[in-house]
C-alpha cells in the first residue's frame, strides 16, 4: 500500500496539472480571505487599510482562479452548498435592512462571492485523490510556517499576549493558530493510521502541529482535537489494526500522563485565571446572557439584523451559535444546524475509510469549537473545514456519469 497521500489517483477523476494548480491557488486565496487582519503588533506592520484589502480582496482572486480552473462554470449539485447559499441569501436580505447598511451589505456581498467560489470548486468533490483536503492542509501548513517564522524572529512579540503563541509575521490570534494546528494534527494522525502518509512525514507534521497547539493555551482546540479524534478513530476500528493499537496506546499513555502531571495540566488549563473566570469562559457567558436578554422585533428575531463584526455592545460574542442568532436570526441558526446534521448523516451512510474518518474529525471539531468561537455563519476557516468534509463524503463525480 502506498505511503503517500493518494499517490496513484484515478486519472479519470483528475484534470491536468494546470487545473489542479489553479484549484490549489484558488483554495489558498480563500484561506487568505479568512485571515482577518487585526490591528496588533507585527514584525512588519502594515496599515490596517492595506492588510484588510489584501485579505478581503483575496476572494476576488479566488473567484478568478476558480473560473480559470473551471472555465465552463460547471457546478455539481450539492445540498451542502445549497444550504450555504440559503445562508448567504438570508444574510444579504437581512443586511439590506440593517442599521449599518454599508458594512453589513459589504460583508454579505463578500459571503455571496465566497459561496460562489465554493460552487465553482464543487467539481472537485468526490475525487479519489482528496484534492481539497490536500490543498487545505498545504494552505494551513503555509500559515503555520509564518507562525513559526514569527516566533523564531521575535519570540517576545509572539508570546506577548498572556504568554500565548500568536502569529506576528501576519497577525493571527492564538485561537486561530490553535485551530490551524489542531486540523493539521488530527488529519495527519488519521492519514497515518490509514497508511496514506509515511511515518516520518506524519511524525514530523504531528510534532510541528502539537507544539503550537500547546503553546497557544487554547482549551477549546485541545478538547476539540481529543473529542474529534476519538469519534474519527472509532469509525476506523474495524479493519485497521494500527488504529486499534494507537487507541490503546493513546488511552493508556494519556491516563498515565494525566495522573503524573495533574498539577501542571491544571495550571495550563486555567491559564492564570481563577475558577470563577474559567467557569464563565473568560467572560463569554456574560455576553451570551446579554444577548439572551435582548428584546427586538420578531422580524429581526427570525432573520437577524445583518452581518456584523460578530460582537455585541463592543464585546466579542465568541460563539458561532450566538453570533449567528444575532446576525441572521433563528433562520441562520436553523440552516447552520442543518449543515452540520447533513454532514453527520452523510458520514453515517458513507463507507468506512479515511474519507469518512477525516470528514468526521473536521465536522466534530467544528461542532466543539463552535461553542466558544465564531465562524460557522460567515466566511471563515470553519466553513472551509466543512467544505473539505463535504468533498470527502460525496460519491465519485465521473463514476456516476453514463
Amino acid at each position: 500500500m502506498s505511503t503517500a497521500l493518494a499517490r496513484t489517483p484515478d486519472p479519470d477523476l483528475l484534470g491536468g496539472r494546470r487545473e489542479r494548480a489553479l484549484v490549489g491557488f484558488a483554495w489558498g486565496a480563500l484561506v487568505l480571505n479568512v485571515l482577518t487582519y487585526a490591528e496588533t503588533a507585527t514584525i512588519v506592520p502594515l496599515p490596517q487599510l492595506v492588510g484588510s484589502a489584501l485579505t478581503q480582496g483575496a476572494v476576488l482572486v479566488a473567484l478568478l482562479l476558480a473560473l480559470l480552473a473551471n472555465p465552463g462554470a460547471v457546478v455539481r449539485p450539492q445540498l451542502f452548498l445549497l444550504l450555504l447559499t440559503v445562508l448567504a441569501i438570508g444574510a444579504t436580505a437581512a443586511s439590506l435592512y440593517s442599521e449599518f447598511l454599508l458594512s453589513a451589505t459589504y460583508r454579505a456581498g463578500r459571503m455571496v462571492l465566497f459561496v460562489v467560489v465554493l460552487w465553482l470548486l464543487s467539481t472537485c468533490f468526490g475525487r479519489r485523490d482528496m484534492l481539497l483536503l490536500r490543498m487545505h492542509r498545504l494552505a494551513l501548513a503555509v500559515v503555520m510556517g509564518t507562525v513559526y517564522a514569527g516566533a523564531l524572529v521575535a519570540p517576545g512579540l509572539a508570546f506577548a499576549f498572556q504568554d500565548r503563541l500568536a502569529g506576528v509575521l501576519w497577525p493571527i490570534p492564538p485561537t486561530q493558530v490553535a485551530h490551524y494546528a489542531a486540523v493539521l494534527l488530527g488529519t495527519s494522525l488519521l492519514l497515518w493510521m490509514c497508511r496514506l502518509v509515511a511515518g516520518v512525514r506524519a511524525g514530523l507534521m504531528v510534532l510541528l502541529s502539537l507544539l503550537p497547539l500547546v503553546a497557544t493555551h487554547t482549551r477549546t482546540a485541545v478538547i476539540g482535537v481529543v473529542v474529534a479524534m476519538l469519534v474519527a478513530s472509532l469509525s476506523l476500528v474495524v479493519g485497521h489494526v494500527r488504529v486499534r493499537r494507537t487507541l490503546v496506546v493513546a488511552g493508556g499513555g494519556g491516563a498515565v500522563l494525566a495522573a503524573l502531571f495533574v498539577s501542571p495540566l491544571t495550571v495550563w488549563l486555567l491559564r492564570g485565571q481563577s475558577a470563577d473566570e474559567a467557569n464563565r469562559l473568560t467572560g463569554r457567558t456574560d455576553v451570551w446572557s446579554a444577548v439572551a436578554d435582548l428584546e427586538r422585533p420578531w422580524v429581526e428575531d427570525l432573520f437577524g439584523w445583518g452581518l456584523s463584526d460578530q460582537s455585541f455592545n463592543g464585546l466579542p460574542i465568541d460563539s458561532s451559535w450566538v453570533a449567528t442568532y444575532v446576525d441572521q436570526g433563528w433562520l441562520g441558526v436553523g440552516v447552520q444546524t442543518a449543515v452540520l446534521l447533513l454532514l453527520l448523516m452523510l458520514a453515517v451512510v458513507h463507507r468506512p475509510g479515511p474519507e469518512r474518518a477525516v470528514a468526521l474529525f473536521l465536522v466534530v471539531y467544528c461542532i466543539v469549537a463552535s461553542i466558544t468561537e465564531t465562524g460557522l455563519g460567515a466566511p471563515s476557516v470553519y466553513l472551509l473545514d466543512l467544505t473539505v468534509a463535504a468533498s470527502l463524503l460525496v460519491p465519485g463525480w465521473r463514476a456516476r456519469q453514463p
